[in-house]
């Protein structure tokens, strides 16, 4: 038999039925703001050691090595990216953003004119490769979530289809908490692609808006933020056009 998630573990079956029942009725960008507006985020962390492992334990730093100068979702997946950046990062010249996860690309706009836009990642020849970053710091945030970064520190962070990678999530986002500014905004985006050797067990045993609600739980749970919004940010195509589906889910520091 197997084994209920940590999202079906942590909701009351009537809930989660009111729940699909009610997502059923709603366009997939609806319903992807949906899991957020009244999650039912349990009194306590939901999550088990086992829901952090990952079918491939072999330390990080060996899968990133090699630089992978390649994009991980479509074209079209990367411009619904960049344009809600273009909406929702900070508009002035001097402001601060950081890239967590970095590489060797961030998906930010052309017109993003911050003063600062530092990026944190796992290979240094493909962040030095990263043009648009001011400054960078190699580092396994698995091993050690500290960012390496003064409190209060920037107006935004980033973080591009790689929060299913991190094991130790909630010590990530209290941290990007700590280095946020009161009111600055953190932005998770993901879709249904990655290594899967390497995304976490709740992850890749779990769907789109279980995802959703996942990542929201982690803004809850860290504390500091103000409610997570989801948004279902899909390029709309000709039904016979496939494209990968891309999701954020971000909080503003209270």
């Amino acid at each position: 038999m197997p084994r209920r998630t940590a999202l079906a573990a942590s909701l009351p079956l009537p809930l989660l039925l009111t729940r699909r029942a009610r997502a059923a009725t709603l366009t997939a960008a609806s319903q992807a703001a949906e899991v957020l507006r009244a999650p039912g985020f349990p009194d306590t962390w939901p999550y088990r050691a086992q829901d952090f492992q990952r079918y491939d334990e072999t330390r990080d730093a060996l899968f990133y090595d090699a630089p992978r100068f390649v994009t991980h979702i479509d074209d079209r997946a990367i411009e619904s990216l960049r344009q809600f950046y273009e909406r929702a990062l900070p508009k002035s010249p001097d402001a601060a953003v950081l890239d967590i996860c970095s590489s060797w690309i961030s998906h930010y706009p052309d017109a993003l004119q911050a003063e600062r836009v530092a990026g944190l990642g796992m290979n240094e020849e493909e962040l030095r490769r990263n043009r648009v970053l001011t400054d960078y710091e190699v580092k396994d945030l698995n091993l050690d979530p500290k960012l390496p970064y003064e409190d209060e520190s920037f107006d935004a962070v980033t973080c591009a289809v790689s929060v299913d990678y991190l094991t130790r999530p909630l010590e990530v986002f209290q941290e990007v908490n700590r280095v946020l500014k009161p009111g600055g905004v953190a932005i998770m985006s993901f879709s249904n692609r990655c290594f899967p050797t390497k995304a976490i067990s709740v992850w890749t045993s779990t769907g789109d808006m279980d995802h959703i609600w996942i990542v929201g739980s982690y803004f809850h749970f860290a504390g500091g933020f103000g409610p997570p919004q989801a948004e279902d940010i899909t390029q709309q195509t000709m039904p016979w056009q496939l494209t990968d589906p891309m999701y954020v889910v971000y909080a503003n520091k209270k």
